[in-house]
């Protein structure tokens, strides 16, 4: 797999959803990633093509992706820089090798980040991940390292907005229940609509 590094958005908001896959966030449905098949549509959704997926993932591929999620999830809570820093490189660093200079669709040449022969799908995700942690902290900054604003929710997430003012993980899931509630509670307080 080959990562470009100026595709952060891609990398960090894989990061994001994958995170927010747990249990301990999906608290209602369960686990959003329970078998193999959920980690099939999860990978296509994304557009992500791992070398290691010649088939359909194994069942050790997905306990690898589940452990990595709570790695990532690390990385997405630290509270400083340097502690970012560190878990993202550590990510890059289970797979990649040395950027790369390639061209890309359009004949351009572009910096990549390219996994060893072999690699094991939760692998390549790390890469990918880890590369656009980093490139979120260095283009936009770690204040876009951040907790789901809705108060009934524990996910986490990486604000890749150009406004960079994102409040939910989920925003049609979390930003919609928040403004549910805010509906009807503003609707018990002024009696109904005249």
């Amino acid at each position: 797999m080959q990562v470009s590094l100026s595709d952060y958005v891609w990398g960090a908001g894989v990061a994001t959803d994958l995170v927010n896959t747990s249990a301990t966030v999906m608290v209602s449905t369960g686990d959003a990633l329970p078998d193999r098949g959920a980690l099939q549509r999860f990978l296509a959704d994304h557009a992500i093509e791992p070398d290691a997926l010649a088939d359909s993932p194994t069942d050790d591929d997905l306990v690898d992706v589940h452990a990595l999620r709570d790695v990532v999830r690390d990385v997405l809570e630290a509270q400083t820089e340097e502690a970012t820093v560190a878990g993202a490189t550590s990510l890059v660093g289970r797979v990649g090798r040395g950027p790369a200079l390639r061209r890309d669709a359009d004949g351009t040449w572009q910096w990549y980040a390219v996994s060893e022969v072999g690699a094991a799908l939760a692998d390549e995700l790390a890469l990918l991940v880890g590369i656009g942690l980093l490139g979120v902290l260095r283009t936009l900054d770690h204040d876009r390292f951040r907790s789901c604003a809705s108060p009934t929710c524990t996910g986490v997430f990486v604000d890749t907005s150009r406004a960079g003012r994102r409040r939910y993980c989920m925003p049609d899931r979390c930003g919609n229940r928040v403004n549910v509630a805010n509906f009807r509670t503003r609707q018990r307080a002024g009696g109904a609509p005249g």
